[in-house]
């Protein structure tokens, strides 16, 4: 689904994706993982449009979709969440949801005025849609509730559901474990899965926490200083000694001896 060639991305002198080629295969979840400033963010954030690449190719589906902007990529079924979840911290849960469809009537002035049957119509259909995909995340507890008073992990589920009001072909999750306890974690890591087998979505995942990798990935694509250093299994990962002793250091080591 989506192809990376020789993308690079520089910031000045300091070059932060370095010729770096990968794939994501339709129907995967793909996880990313490697050191802080192995260019993983980095990475997501040229693939999603919000950096230009100072060289190389990005294609969805076989076409060419270097630079194009978020909002473009968006309609095209490219989304991605936040290290920092990214909520209207005074609408509640299903108002966020309901603000995710781009081009909603409610947003032309004069539809406002000429045509309220037609943005009462979609609200309802918005609304059902968000009540759908607060079910389905199992947080309806928190439906009516401000965004800005959630959890961490509440808020990560929150971003997971916004991807689900439009149709996601691909979704970069930019450590959705950061900040969050193990139990909500789980929780993500079900949904997450349930997307990907029910409904086709195909994830790339950026995760320390190799044990949710282990999880959830397969295959695992391993960078370091700004490139592409291995691509496996988590089994192959682990016992990877250039993964283990260069970049991932001890604790993945005793984890692979364990």
């Amino acid at each position: 689904m989506i192809t990376v060639k020789n993308l690079t991305k520089k910031f000045g002198g300091f070059t932060a994706v370095n010729d770096a080629s990968l794939t994501i295969e339709e129907g995967s979840i793909t996880g990313l993982v490697g050191p802080n400033g192995a260019g993983k963010t980095t990475l997501f954030n040229v693939i999603a449009g919000v950096y230009k690449p100072s060289k190389g190719t990005v294609y969805l589906d076989g076409k060419d979709i270097t630079g194009l902007e978020p909002h473009q990529l968006f309609h095209k079924g490219l989304l991605r969440t936040f290290q920092i979840a990214h909520e209207f911290s005074t609408m509640t849960v299903r108002e966020n949801l309901m603000m995710v469809p781009g081009e909603q009537s409610g947003e032309k002035l004069l539809d406002v005025w000429l045509k309220p049957s037609k943005i009462r119509a979609e609200e309802v259909l918005l609304r059902n849609k968000a009540d759908e995909v607060i079910e389905f995340l199992e947080i309806s507890h928190v439906a009516d509730e401000l965004a800005g008073n959630l959890s961490g992990g509440q808020k990560k589920l929150l971003e997971l559901g916004r991807t689900m009001m439009v149709d996601a072909k691909i979704v970069f999750l930019d450590e959705v474990g950061a900040g969050v306890n193990r139990t909500l974690l789980n929780t993500i890591g079900d949904a997450i899965i349930r997307l990907n087998k029910e409904r086709g979505y195909t994830f790339c995942v950026i995760e320390h926490d190799m044990e949710f990798i282990g999880r959830l990935c397969d295959p695992v694509i391993v960078m370091a200083e700004g490139g592409v250093l291995a691509k496996g299994t988590i089994d192959e990962i682990k016992s990877n000694e250039q993964v283990i002793e260069a970049y991932l250091g001890t604790g993945l080591k005793n984890k692979a001896a364990s």
